[in-house]
């Protein structure tokens, strides 16, 4: 029998909040600051003590719910959910369940099978946890507690079950850091748990319409992780019921080394939780003008820009997607299309998604740290547009500006590296070159044409790897056929 997945997907982010949810405590980084710092009363779960809406924090999640499409609930109610777990100090969680801040929202993504709409059945406000640390050791095994992670405003994200492929999930999540980080509201840093995923995967048989039992993925700390996480539980699930074995209904993690899920605890229901309304918190009722001025105030997402690019650029639609995955690059990509008035916008993608990448990935360097602005960098392009320099010249120039932050023109001219485009000084050293390899030219008219490509390099060497490629191959070309 063939089996297929339904997936669905919960995604907790971390909101970029200067304060916690409930509390006036600030929001420290949990993987550097020292432990238990950052602490209060009302986040340790001190008796008697009362929450107090953070304002930014509902701000912040009415901009993503807006981008996501969603109704914007008029009233919304925190309610407490209750579980007993040692990095949980009140016992429960301030959340939202039967009435959230949205519901009935859709992001679209792009997958290798084509575009795919994905339901947002809710979003919601809540408080993260703490942290615990796992301690094995000679004296014993034993965890520990830091709370500077409790409290922190985190927005649960919720899809209907619409993936059917562990592809379409990292398509979903990428699209959704993307938006997270073009709105400014969390950082989209995996492997610091800021924006966690968690897949509740499923199989059934083929043609079937009844959901099969779901098993939670946690600790995957990367899309790579995400993606090869579940796919494997695809695969686990379906063995086990070729099998005529049952799936159980559990929490799993992500083992990275071993590349497997391992059981951590049976997967709770809704009713487990006992929910019940905050007591300590009004009804959260938002004004539709204070509503209006946040969709107003949205920028441009990445859906509608990578459309625009393909549309208004006529850049292939694997350059847009690389271009407009961060707001910061699509910006500066769109800020040197506009200074090399010049230059097809195809060749600036071209050279923001070829050399300008590689030279980050080398150096380092994010895009908002490069020392060059867009209008240095279309200065190189339109340098290597006009023939100036050659193609290869060009990132020599482009590495020489990342190590110093000089201008391309600068260096061009300081090194001499101007492309040398003169005919007659090109034809002189094309015949030094074949005068100096008769072996390699009597191998190139016996039929052996690759050798060619050899004397080529052989031209640009003598030529200090400034002579005008075209010009080089065609005269080289002419005085072989001679």
């Amino acid at each position: 029998m063939e089996y297929e997945p339904v997936i669905g997907l919960e995604v907790h982010a971390e909101l970029l909040t200067n304060s916690k949810m409930f509390c006036a405590c600030p929001v420290v980084d949990s993987t550097s600051a020292v432990p238990n710092t950052a602490v209060c009363p009302v986040c340790a779960g001190m008796p008697g003590t009362l929450p107090v809406i953070n304002a930014k924090a509902v701000e912040y999640a009415v901009r993503v719910a807006l981008a996501l499409e969603c109704e914007i609930q008029p009233v919304s109610i925190f309610a407490r959910k209750n579980y007993f777990y040692p990095d949980l100090p009140k016992g429960y969680q301030i959340s939202q369940y039967e009435q959230p801040l949205a519901v009935n929202g859709k992001l679209s993504i792009i997958t290798s099978q084509g575009e795919k709409v994905i339901r947002i059945r809710r979003v919601h406000l809540e408080e993260d946890t703490g942290k615990l640390t796992h301690v094995e050791g000679d004296g014993g095994s034993y965890s520990l507690v830091d709370l500077n992670r409790s409290g922190v405003s985190l927005l649960e994200i919720v899809t209907e079950p619409d993936f059917c492929a562990a592809e379409e999930v990292r398509r979903y999540a990428e699209a959704l850091r993307s938006i997270l980080r073009y709105l400014g509201v969390n950082s989209g840093d995996l492997e610091k748990g800021v924006m966690r995923i968690e897949p509740n995967v499923s199989v059934r048989p083929v043609g079937r319409q009844a959901l099969g039992t779901k098993v939670e993925i946690k600790n995957l700390n990367s899309f790579h992780a995400l993606e090869r996480g579940v796919a494997y539980e695809i695969v686990r699930q379906s063995e086990l019921l070729r099998q005529g074995q049952l799936v159980s209904q559990e929490t799993v993690g992500w083992d990275e080394a071993r590349q497997v899920t391992f059981s951590q605890r049976s997967k709770e229901e809704a009713h487990d939780y006992r929910y019940f309304p905050e007591p300590d918190l009004p009804p959260l009722v938002l004004d539709q003008d204070w509503v209006a001025q946040i969709r107003a105030g949205l920028p441009e997402l990445p859906y509608a820009r990578f459309h625009r690019f393909v549309r208004q650029y006529e850049i292939n639609e694997s350059a847009a997607h690389l271009l407009v995955e961060e707001g910061a690059v699509a910006d500066f990509f769109e800020q040197v299309v506009a200074a090399a008035e010049t230059v097809p916008a195809k060749v600036v993608a071209n050279w923001v998604t070829g050399e300008l990448f590689a030279q980050m990935k080398l150096t380092g360097v994010g895009i908002e740290s490069l020392p060059f602005t867009a209008q240095a960098f279309a200065e190189l392009v339109a340098l290597v547009a006009r023939g100036e320099v050659n193609q290869n010249t060009g990132k020599d120039v482009l590495a020489e500006m990342f190590a110093s932050g000089i201008s391309a023109t600068e260096i061009v001219q300081t090194k001499g590296l101007r492309q040398v485009s003169d005919a007659e000084m090109i034809a002189r050293i094309v015949a030094e070159a074949i005068a100096e390899n008769p072996q390699e030219v009597a191998s190139y008219k016996a039929g052996k044409l690759t050798v060619a490509n050899w004397l080529f390099g052989q031209v640009m060497k003598k030529a200090g790897g400034k002579a005008n490629p075209q010009v080089v191959r065609q005269e080289l070309e002419k005085q072989l056929q001679a």
